[in-house]
């Protein structure tokens, strides 16, 4: 083709308009992007001063440097900080101050994000700051609390607000079943009033209207329709008597028993039960009626001799069962006989078990003598009698403490003399510590390990040397513990003039003592007590007192085959027991002056021989 035809020359003329239409619009574009520079530039402003249009809680901030800024909203804040919100929840109003829940709004960080919206390089913060001035940029601040004072300000919004809701119930009247109908509650959301009363406190500005709080409705769990089924059942269980019936027996129960039986829904509850205190006596006297309580093995000892008394099964009312059945008929309408399940009840401890405990001989008997007042020995009985029939398995501690337990008038434990450090006084359960002393000796001639013993502080010399023992509630006791393989049984009999302690197990084993000897340590301590009473310079011994002393017991324990188990010295101290003399203080009476003669002359005195003063004795000087 020629270069000069039409069509190769219209392809150029294209080619050249397209070639322009590029040159002009790249022409446009690079005008467009100079425009954009230089406007960048010039709204650009400074970098240290936020950008026209910034607002920070509503704030114009605009202009201002980011230290300006937030002194300025920091003093508009100080401004309102005392100022009272009203907030309103439900019916009630409540006022608070910022200041008083310690709210405090993050100025310095709400101005930093107001300058990050006009921030950056040349022309890039130049538009930014151009779309702030015209659509502006809005920040709210964080805001800071006290959160306990806030706690604190809900909980008194919820104390005046909340409502808890009523679940419906059935009462009886009588023999009448009433509904009581549900009671809608409502109560402070917490949350969402939490927020709204710091955003309201964090304002700047203070508005005239309370702010309110939003406040729920609280639902009852239980309403009266869903209870009215209930109520037509007990309805009927109260419209007539229930038979119940047992394999020999049958009791009826009237409807007025049967309504202090019945267990009505209330409280959230939703169903109807035969239960309640009552509901326990009822039965616990109905099991009376129709069961034997099983008997468990026990143990029949006759001086050294210990015999099995063999266990026993028994048959118990199926209480459960009871209750259930006596619902199921007293809530039906045309069978209201319940029948009662009597089952097979087994002791607690067998025969066999008893046997297998290994209790067949008595270790020990140890016997200490009533001395004292009638409500002292009356604590011994009493005391021994608490303890009878323990048993120790191997390896327990058996406490006296734990198993007669605290000593009062309630337990009948009377008023009687004890010793308080050196002093003899009165307490509730004195005596008690000739029961721990009469166990101390039975658990020493028996050789079981002995773990606590307290001696008294004074020596009483009915008890044999160094082996008595005293307890105090809660804090002195006697302990000892059941080093045999074999299970011990502690027995206490009460005998006309004494009481007597005897400890039963399946070890045979010997014990030898040695005497103690007293040793005195020291001299009475002497008490003077002035008494005016006596004639001044004479002295009576009120009590006798006793020096304070020492003494030491040893025993050996061997075992059935004569080896010796361990050997041990108790070592006990005594303190004085002071002898209390009373001294007279009264002073004697002055002479009585001579009678005076009838016949004498009022000159006769004058006729007094010189001497005559001489031949009056004076009153005599005490000693």
């Amino acid at each position: 083709m020629r270069a000069d035809s039409p069509l190769i020359a219209s392809r150029a003329r294209r080619r050249a308009r397209s070639h322009s239409v590029l040159i002009a619009l790249a022409f446009i574009a690079a005008m467009f992007a100079v425009v954009g520079l230089l406007l960048g530039f010039a709204f650009a402003g400074s970098s240290h001063e936020l950008a026209p249009g910034a607002r920070v809680a509503g704030v114009d901030v605009g202009g201002l440097t980011q230290t300006e800024a937030v002194a300025k909203l920091d003093r508009l804040f100080s401004d309102v900080a005392r100022d009272p919100v009203t907030f309103v929840a439900g019916e009630e109003s409540f006022t608070f101050a910022a200041n008083q829940l310690g709210v405090k709004p993050d100025w310095a960080g709400a101005v930093a994000a107001a300058g990050r919206s006009g921030d950056g390089f040349g022309p890039i913060r130049g538009f930014r700051r151009l779309h702030t001035r015209f659509f502006g940029a809005e920040v709210l601040p964080r805001l800071a609390v006290s959160s306990a004072a806030l706690d604190f300000a809900l909980e008194r919004i919820a104390d005046s607000v909340d409502r808890a809701p009523k679940d419906a119930a059935l009462v009886r009247r009588g023999l009448e079943i009433e509904s009581i109908p549900e009671r809608v509650g409502r109560r402070l959301a917490r949350e969402q009033a939490a927020h709204a009363v710091v955003r309201g406190l964090g304002s700047l500005e203070r508005v005239r209207v309370g702010i309110v709080l939003p406040v729920v409705v609280a639902s009852p769990d239980v309403t009266a329709r869903e209870l009215a089924p209930l109520a037509r059942r007990a309805r009927v269980a109260l419209s007539g008597p229930v038979i119940l019936r047992g394999a020999k027996r049958s009791f009826e129960v009237p409807p007025r028993k049967i309504a202090v039986l019945l267990a009505l829904p209330r409280d959230g509850g939703s169903r109807l039960a035969i239960a309640g205190p009552r509901a326990d006596r009822y039965f616990r006297a109905l099991a009376e009626r129709v069961g034997k309580p099983p008997l468990d093995a026990g143990f029949a000892v006759s001086g050294e001799r210990v015999q099995i008394v063999p266990s026993r099964n028994g048959t118990e009312l199926d209480v459960p069962q009871a209750a259930r059945s006596l619902l199921r008929a007293a809530t039906s309408r045309t069978n209201r006989v319940a029948m009662l399940t009597i089952v097979r009840a087994a002791p607690e401890r067998t025969t066999a078990e008893a046997l297998a405990m290994g209790i067949d001989r008595r270790m020990s008997a140890y016997k200490t003598y009533n001395s004292g007042t009638w409500d002292r020995i009356t604590n011994l009985r009493l005391g021994v009698s608490l303890l009878d029939d323990t048993l120790v398995a191997p390896g327990q501690t058996f406490s006296l403490n734990e198993t007669i337990g605290e000593r009062t008038e309630e337990r009948g434990f009377r008023s009687a003399p004890v010793i308080i450090g050196t002093e003899y006084a009165e307490e509730v359960g004195g005596g008690t510590s000739q029961v721990a002393t009469t166990v101390f000796n039975a658990a020493w001639e028996a050789g079981l390990s002995i773990t606590e013993r307290n001696p008294h502080a004074l020596y009483i010399s009915r008890y044999q040397l160094g082996r008595d023992a005293t307890v105090y509630w809660p804090s002195l006791d006697l302990e000892f513990v059941n080093d045999t393989k074999k299970w011990v049984l502690v027995k206490g009999f009460v005998e006309y003039d004494g009481i007597v302690v005897s400890i039963y197990g399946g070890e045979d084993r010997r014990v030898d003592s040695s005497e103690g000897t007293m040793e005195i340590t020291g001299p009475v301590v002497v008490e003077r007590d002035e008494d005016p009473t006596l004639a001044l310079g004479s002295t009576v011994v009120e009590e006798a007192g006793t020096p304070p002393s020492a003494t030491s017991v040893t025993r050996t324990i061997y075992n059935r085959n004569g080896t010796v188990l361990r050997t041990e010295t108790w070592n006990t101290s005594y303190k004085s027991h002071a002898r209390v003399i009373r001294v007279g203080t009264k002073a004697p009476k002055p002479p009585k002056p001579p009678a005076k003669d009838p016949k004498a002359q009022p000159g006769d005195a004058a006729k007094t021989p010189p001497d005559a003063d001489a031949r009056i004795s004076p009153p005599a000087t005490p000693p």
